[in-house]
């Protein structure tokens, strides 16, 4: 019975799954919308991520503007490059 219906592992039913945004792409919608403030609403109106998606930003790229920045989750890297740019981290 056991090689007929073998086990594949296990899947965590309380994981939490995270939508990833990198520092790029939030300066180059800084850019395109000259906005100082880049907040969860901004990235689904601009099909970044979907509504029901939970954001974590992580630190790919560089952000060379003063942005104010609303996310579910940051990654360590990316909340001290943000913070560095002059910029601020909100966690949702």
């Amino acid at each position: 019975m056991q090689r007929r219906i073998p086990k594949f592992g296990f899947k965590n039913p309380n994981r939490v799954a995270y939508k990833p945004v990198n520092l790029d792409s939030i300066q180059e919608l800084a850019e395109k919308l000259k906005a100082d403030k880049i907040d969860f609403q901004l990235l689904v109106d601009n099909g970044i991520v979907g509504k029901r998606d939970l954001v974590k930003v992580l630190c790919r790229g560089e952000i060379k503007s003063k942005v104010e920045v609303e996310a579910h989750a940051f990654s360590k890297n990316a909340q001290k490059a943000i913070e560095d740019a002059g910029g601020k981290v909100t966690q949702l």
